[in-house]
């Protein structure tokens, strides 16, 4: 038996492959939702031992049912944090929950005198703000908050763990604070509710995308994303770490010809022909979601995880694996129509 361990945001994607390891593994699993109404439904997506897994309910904007859920549990992972599939009104709606949300996480942990805090940051908090081009980053970078390309999702996840951080610094005692910093997350779905992460693949695979935009991204696999939360919470001397968790950069056409090569005639609505930036910076004007991300275009965001390879011996799957999980699991489910 390896103990308790209380992890945020049950529903969400990465939580929900999380939960599955550390019960397949033998943990007593606490997890928080928002309202207790969906624990049934939650449940069944996750499909594990009932014995294993408490619900409480918590949200990131409110104290109550924090102390409760990590009652009796040495380990905490929290991963809920606010990803808008549209762009926010303003920066706030995700910054304040973001950063509250983890402190109040942060301070509910130490008062249950939980031993280690794993939190899921993003690469959003290392690899903005630094100009245009390209460039390999590591955990040593962070974003710039104040740079025109940190859109305000960006902002949240780099304002949230330098919050987190600062607070463990001078509030967190004995505790150990450890951050997981992904790129863009894909692979298999739970539900049909899915991330706003695996957007992407589906504008490819229903074509409502005109042409391919000169962006890129690093991929890796919501599984071996779980796979190093555990890591992090099992590994001896983590006090203060901070991993990077993705696989190699991709373009766009790169994904679209994975998809192609991969599906076949599941594919066919899959764009072949570049867009160019002109047409993108045009789309900008008229869409928010567009604007937010078109400082994108060109830049390689490189991001080295080496160094979880080489303190945790983590490895990720091929890309392509990845991509096509995602991309079957979407066809499956009826999320696209190709």
């Amino acid at each position: 038996m390896r103990g308790t361990v209380f992890v945020s945001g049950g529903s969400g994607y990465i939580a929900g492959f999380l939960i599955r390891q550390l019960v397949a593994e033998g943990w007593m699993v606490h997890t928080s939702i928002r309202n207790l109404a969906k624990e049934s439904h939650v449940r069944s997506l996750l499909g594990v031992d009932n014995v294993k897994l408490k619900f409480f309910a918590a949200d990131l904007m409110s104290d109550a049912g924090w102390a409760e859920a990590m009652a009796e549990c040495s380990h905490v992972a929290h991963v809920a944090s606010p990803l808008p599939s549209t762009a926010p009104k303003s920066a706030d709606e995700l910054i304040i929950p973001a950063r509250d949300g983890a402190l109040r996480a942060l301070r509910a942990a130490r008062n249950a005198g939980v031993k280690r805090f794993v939190m899921t940051s993003s690469a959003a908090a290392i690899a903005y703000g630094h100009g245009k081009g390209s460039r390999r980053f590591t955990e040593a970078d962070w974003t710039n908050v104040t740079s025109p390309d940190a859109y305000p999702y960006v902002q949240s996840k780099t304002i949230a763990e330098r919050a987190a951080r600062d607070w463990m610094a001078a509030e967190g005692g004995d505790m150990d604070y450890v951050s997981v910093n992904p790129s863009l997350v894909l692979g298999p779905l739970l539900s049909d509710d899915f991330s706003t992460s695996l957007e992407a693949i589906k504008k490819l695979l229903e074509g409502s995308l005109p042409g391919l935009p000169n962006f890129g991204f690093g991929v890796v696999d919501v599984r071996d994303v779980a796979d190093l939360h555990v890591r992090c919470l099992t590994a001896p001397n983590m006090a203060g770490e901070r991993f990077i968790a993705s696989g190699p950069f991709l373009w766009m056409k790169e994904v679209a010809a994975i998809l192609r090569d991969g599906l076949g005639e599941q594919a066919r609505k899959v764009p072949t022909r570049g867009l160019p930036d002109f047409l993108v910076k045009l789309s900008a004007l008229f869409d928010p979601v567009i604007k937010q991300v078109v400082g994108e275009l060109g830049n390689v965001r490189d991001m080295d995880a080496s160094h979880a390879k080489a303190v945790l011996g983590w490895e990720t799957r091929p890309v392509a694996e990845s991509i096509l999980d995602t991309a079957r699991d979407m066809i499956r489910l009826g999320l696209v129509k190709v």
